[in-house]
């Protein structure tokens, strides 16, 4: 089993590897044609764009993104206004929740740019009326401070508790409250298919001159 583990594991990083050297190579090949001043251009606009990326992590951060936290009914009000995106896990102390908080704490790490917390559903009476909460576990998904979508126990999830981090990670995605992410599994899967979806588009077309 271990084996079978890391000749995954291996394959994943040989795979983001590859993305990083084309990726590299097209910027190489780009380089190649440009002189002087646009090299420049582009050097200058690269470091703004770096910059602009470190201000809004640190904002991101100050926010408490990164972590996965419980809030107070009280705050989630406050919590939600202050990140563009949030996902709030309804809990109570059981085993489904427990299995909920798992992924998410996982989830929390990889996508700094959405906020994850978790309110205490028995804690929290007017919140949970006021979203119409009943089954638990339940994800509400928050977006520009307005509950756009809810992710309701297991069932979109295969109906069990054994779904990876992976699966619910794709769910969030769908509802567009998460992004790409750093070291995450479906991120690089989707990279992965839209570059071999691209390279088809190529053969398909040399072969359409042909």
């Amino acid at each position: 089993m271990d084996e079978v583990v890391s000749q995954i594991l291996e394959k994943q990083v040989l795979s983001a590897a590859k993305a990083v050297e084309d990726k590299l190579d097209e910027e190489i090949a780009a380089l190649d044609h440009l002189d002087p001043d646009d090299i420049e251009a582009l050097r200058e606009r690269r470091i703004q764009q770096m910059r602009r990326a470190a201000e809004r992590r640190a904002k991101w951060r100050a926010l408490r993104h990164g972590e996965y936290t419980e809030v107070p009914e009280k705050e989630f009000f406050s919590a939600a206004k202050a990140s563009e995106r949030l996902v709030c896990h309804f809990y109570r102390d059981n085993w489904p929740c427990k299995v909920v908080d798992k992924h998410l704490s996982i989830l929390a790490k990889q996508h700094v740019e959405t906020r994850f917390v978790k309110v205490h559903a028995e804690k929290a009476p007017f919140l949970t009326e006021k979203l119409r909460i009943v089954v638990l576990p339940t994800l509400a998904i928050v977006k520009n401070a307005k509950v756009e979508d809810y992710v309701v126990g297991f069932d979109e999830l295969g109906g069990k508790d054994d779904f990876s981090t992976e699966d619910l990670e794709e769910r969030l995605a769908k509802s567009q409250v998460i992004l790409d992410g750093e070291g995450s599994a479906y991120a690089a899967k989707q990279a992965a298919a839209t570059k071999r979806s691209v390279r088809q588009s190529d053969t398909g077309n040399s072969s359409d001159s042909e």
